[in-house]
């Protein structure tokens, strides 16, 4: 592949004829099959022609994901959902009230226009809320298949530095656009027969919001199909370097327990804290504390994760220990982000 070019938008002017010549090569691009890194509202994306079955099969073989774990197809305009995918009623509701948004649906195909992808009867779509994500798909001309930005199983990059290490070369073009906004993946859903819904990957749309417009959601864990029909369902991911663990009881049991810890080791100790915690191991060299958010700020939580495991990459630590969101609303995600970045590892003080 040729070398890559690095583009720089701002995503305050993106009228700007500048700004949109540099959108309209991305679009190009993308158009031709090739492959561009573009900024979400969710996380930085991989973005190629949903058409084009070389150019998807491209971001597989990069990635090294997986070939049955299936690829979201993002859309400018809701209304074109339409045209691919069977939309039922409480789907309609679904996507008036939210879309465009940080928000994944699992539809029945109207037709094979996207068998590159799994081979599946289903095809999962989104309209993002990100402009600069938006504007490029209507410039590209097409819908645009997207992963993460990220080898798989690693942690999601929140800005385009994240993706310099694992993607330099392996791409046509990366756009640096702002960090982003959200942080976190977007809530995965499919429907039943019966009009239930299943939450296949939580996000910033919570069941809660779901709800609000009149959705009945599925218990956990009744869906039961052999293959994953949307991504995060299967496989490990978002994995730091460094072994992670999640610490799963009171600040002054979780501050105990790294003092007790740090005693025993010399490893470079990696600490993700609520904001509040951030001074207790400040003057320790072999704990590296870097801040999840406030404890209450659920949000600014959801924000930071993945940039915080990216920054343990960044400084080579031997070891991670995080603190246990609360599993609410959005801690809903951010727990399962964390308990699956951990293996399933947790240790209950």
């Amino acid at each position: 592949m040729a070398q890559i070019e690095i583009i720089k938008i701002d995503e305050n002017n993106l009228e700007n004829p500048c700004e949109l010549k540099k959108l309209e090569r991305a679009g190009k691009i993308i158009r031709n099959g090739g492959l561009v890194v573009f900024p979400t509202e969710t996380v930085y994306g991989l973005g190629a022609n949903a058409f084009d079955e070389s150019a998807v099969k491209k971001i597989y073989e990069i990635k090294g994901r997986p070939s049955d774990n299936p690829l979201i197809v993002h859309f400018a305009d809701p209304e074109d959902i339409y045209k691919y995918a069977e939309v039922p009623d409480i789907a309609e509701k679904i996507i008036k009230k939210f879309m465009p948004a940080p928000l994944t649906l699992v539809l029945k195909k109207k037709g094979n226009e996207f068998d590159s992808s799994c081979k599946l009867d289903t095809v999962a779509v989104r309209v993002p809320k990100n402009n600069t994500a938006r504007k490029l798909i209507e410039l590209a001309g097409v819908p645009i298949t997207a992963p993460s930005a990220n080898l798989s199983g690693k942690p999601s990059p929140t800005n385009a530095a994240h993706i310099m290490s694992d993607l330099d070369g392996k791409v046509d073009m990366i756009i640096c656009g702002e960090n982003c906004e959200i942080g976190l993946e977007s809530t995965v859903i499919s429907f039943n027969g019966d009009g239930i819904i299943n939450i296949l990957r939580s996000g910033y749309i919570t069941r809660d919001d779901l709800i609000s417009v009149g959705a009945r959601i599925a218990r956990p864990g009744t869906e039961l199909i052999e293959q994953p029909r949307a991504p995060g369902m299967k496989y490990k991911h978002y994995s730091p370097d460094a072994p992670l663990y999640i610490l799963s009881g009171e600040n002054d049991r979780i501050i105990d327990f790294m003092s007790k810890e740090l005693c025993r080791k010399t490893k470079k100790v990696g600490f993700l804290c609520f904001a509040e915690m951030l001074s207790f191991f400040a003057d320790n060299k072999n704990i590296i504390s870097i801040s999840l958010g406030l404890k209450n700020d659920l949000k600014e939580q959801a924000k930071n994760l993945f940039s915080a495991l990216n920054k343990f990459n960044e400084l080579g630590v031997d070891i991670i220990y995080s603190v246990e969101p609360e599993k609410t609303g959005v801690g809903e995600a951010i727990y399962n982000r964390l308990i699956k970045a951990a293996g399933g590892k947790t240790i209950i003080l």
